[in-house]
């Protein structure tokens, strides 16, 4: 084996980990992928038939340059896979013009110089009428926003990967993770594999990998609902956009129809429990949880039935501010951690699964993710920054 072609592991095929796999096996490293399910499986966080894109961001203009990044290598892996990933349909965020998420959209779109359109509650009722909004309410349209599908997208990433020679082994849950002199080894259903370098991408399965122990990444429950459509043609992509709504009531994601029946809601107001482990997500929701939702939809979204006709729930890892962790894994020699991307990866998986690429391959990275670093959480990073 050479320098040139390194031995890397990535335990979890997830979206962030099926990227890292494409981008590595693409640029020659022998890849081995390994993940407790099978692939685009619905037990973490890269599942549940479609996911928002955006470039118009809340996060922060700092993600632009990531985020237009990360469309040009969607639409590459478009191509290496053969199958139709993202739609461009717009997006709109919708809310009081003093609401803190709206704000941070708006300043997002004015930092970056992105296009956009504000509509008042009367304009916005012309162009959107799917959706109802309150005197005083604004939409702020985003037209270079629209809905992926996360299923196709691990799938179409994985099988790119072994084209390229990786090597993916499904329903190999990475029992013992141990560093060595030359690398990495790991063991999996008695077998062991001696690696050079090991990619953690586990999502919110972080805290069962012991290297990841300092990490905080917490585990957290994410329901969707799907609601049917009174009129499919006017709940389609090309008449709805993607939308995410704040309003005192509700708060909701909203995705256009793509199974041919039903609109998804992913409610906010009603929170996102903690897990205490993944393996305990539950598969539906509480009556409670049920009635609510449908309460929302009831009240703003007047074209739907408002009794949810599918409910599916996910898990997903979050961080204590809500930034992924991305880099060298501290305390540890070739190992990278990209893990935490608290329900807003998916999108930005391409980009990521490049700067994987980068990070094993280089040591380093083109893309400015100095924010994201693993350490930033320990007092001794803070103090130092301080």
């Amino acid at each position: 084996m050479t320098a040139s072609t390194p031995r890397v592991a990535i335990v979890g095929t997830g979206v962030i980990g099926a990227m890292a796999a494409w981008q590595l096996a693409a640029r020659g490293a022998q890849v081995l992928a390994f993940d407790s399910y099978g692939r685009g499986h619905d037990r973490g966080a890269s599942a549940g038939e479609s996911r928002i894109f955006r470039t118009v961001y809340k996060e922060g203009a700092s993600y632009v340059p990531l985020l237009r990044r990360a469309q040009q290598l969607w639409r590459e892996l478009e191509t290496a896979s053969g199958r139709s990933l993202l739609t461009l349909c717009g997006g709109l965020t919708i809310g009081a013009p003093d609401e803190p998420d709206l704000q941070a959209v708006r300043r997002c779109a004015e930092q970056a110089g992105l296009p956009h359109q504000v509509f008042d509650s009367t304009t916005a009722a012309q162009h959107f009428p799917q959706h109802r909004l309150d005197p005083g309410e604004i939409a702020l349209h985003d037209p270079d926003a629209g809905v992926l599908r996360p299923e196709p997208s691990v799938q179409g990433a994985l099988e790119a990967a072994e084209r390229s020679g990786a090597r993916l082994f499904t329903y190999h849950q990475v029992d013992d993770l141990t560093e060595t002199a030359a690398g990495w080894r790991l063991s999996t259903g008695g077998t062991t594999y001696d690696v050079d370098h090991v990619v953690l991408t586990p999502g919110p399965w972080a805290g069962r990998l012991a290297p990841l122990a300092a990490v905080p990444v917490r585990a957290r429950l994410i329901t969707a609902c799907w609601f049917a459509a009174r009129d499919v043609a006017a709940h389609r992509p090309d008449r709805l956009p993607v939308a995410i709504r704040r309003h005192p009531e509700a708060g909701f994601s909203c995705f256009p129809v793509l199974d041919g029946v039903a609109v998804k809601i992913v409610p906010h107001h009603l929170g996102w429990p903690d897990l205490d482990d993944p393996g305990d997500l539950p598969r539906s929701a509480s009556p409670q949880f049920a009635r609510a939702a449908s309460a929302a939809v009831a009240r703003l979204l007047p074209g739907l039935v408002p009794e949810p006709v599918r409910i599916s729930t996910y898990a997903e890892g979050f961080t204590p501010d809500e930034h992924p962790v991305v880099g060298a894994l501290p305390g540890t020699a070739n190992a990278t951690v990209l893990t935490g991307f608290s329900g807003h990866g998916f999108k930005l998986a391409p980009v990521f699964g490049q700067i994987a690429a980068d990070l094993v391959l280089h040591g380093r990275t083109g893309h400015d993710i100095d924010g994201l670093a693993p350490d930033r959480f320990t007092p001794h990073r803070s103090a130092t920054r301080n």
